[in-house]
């Protein structure tokens, strides 16, 4: 996945705990290779070839994600939009330098989950240029079936770990919590909270993963799809939720809606910690059971 990724769990022998995790790791290629936009061989890549031109059959488990990025578009009033990784082809955040205004204007053009036709198990983009990203939860969706993989395997103590992107099984072998370090968005070495976990996902989406700064202004990768510019308001936002898909739908809505991202996150009933675009944290802990 491009980035740093772990697995952490209890087993009685090494030689278990080698045929547990590499059970989850597999399970975690196939989803990159089956949903990656950059395979010419992945059902995404199929769906974006035939933009314009013709419906892609899609298996179940296709569809059961189709379903689940048009229930956040509907969540987020229009804010997560499967179709606005079109984006990055106006935005290169290797360098410092805004994109195009004409080029920005031709993407936002292809944007627009509601124009995506979904009949049966087909699925079609009705212009030629328009694009499905996954990405928007690709990763989350990774960790909840590696953890499922390896609870199928008989774990029942550890997390899997994508990117920051965290599903916890259940505590420690002795009952205690995991402690989840929160980055700091503006410090990479430095940690602004612990947070105990037993069981559920975190994940976190911000502003400073994917950047650059140009006259004391930091543009992220985190694009409104109504007007193609990045958000400015939170520098992370963290969430406690049962399921990393959730969780990161969560996150990445509540840093869409800016300035009524509080409310949101108020709304939601998950534990949150929140760091505003001057640094102030805003959290809530909700009760966890184990």
């Amino acid at each position: 996945m491009a980035s740093q990724c772990e697995i952490v769990l209890a087993a009685p022998d090494l030689a278990r705990a080698r045929t547990q995790a590499a059970a989850a790791m597999a399970e975690v290629a196939r989803i990159e290779h089956k949903y990656s936009r950059y395979r010419p061989d992945s059902i995404v890549a199929r769906i974006n070839q035939a933009a314009g031109r013709t419906a892609v059959q899609c298996d179940d488990e296709t569809l059961a994600l189709l379903q689940f990025a048009d229930e956040l578009y509907q969540h987020s009033a229009g804010l997560f939009d499967l179709t606005s990784g079109v984006l990055r082809q106006a935005w290169d955040f290797r360098q410092p330098r805004l994109p195009d205004a004409a080029r920005l204007a031709e993407c936002l053009q292809r944007i627009g989950w509601p124009r995506v036709q979904r009949d049966g198990a087909s699925i079609y983009l009705p212009q030629a240029g328009m694009q499905l990203d996954f990405g928007g939860f690709g990763k989350e969706y990774a960790a909840d079936r590696a953890a499922d993989v390896l609870r199928q395997h008989g774990v029942q103590h550890g997390y899997v770990n994508l990117a920051g992107d965290f599903r916890i099984l259940g505590p420690r072998p002795n009952g205690t919590p995991w402690q989840i370090g929160i980055q700091d968005p503006r410090q990479r070495d430095r940690l602004v909270a612990s947070i105990p976990v037993l069981q559920g996902a975190l994940t976190t989406s911000g502003d400073y993963e994917r950047y650059f700064e140009l006259d004391g202004q930091r543009y992220c990768h985190i694009l409104d799809p109504r007007d193609g510019q990045p958000v400015r308001y939170w520098r992370s936002v963290t969430i406690l939720a049962p399921l990393a898909i959730v969780a990161g739908g969560v996150s990445t809505i509540a840093m869409l809606k800016q300035q009524q991202g509080l409310a949101y996150l108020e709304a939601s009933g998950y534990s949150y910690l929140a760091i505003d675009h001057q640094g102030q944290p805003h959290q809530a802990v909700r009760h966890q059971t184990p």
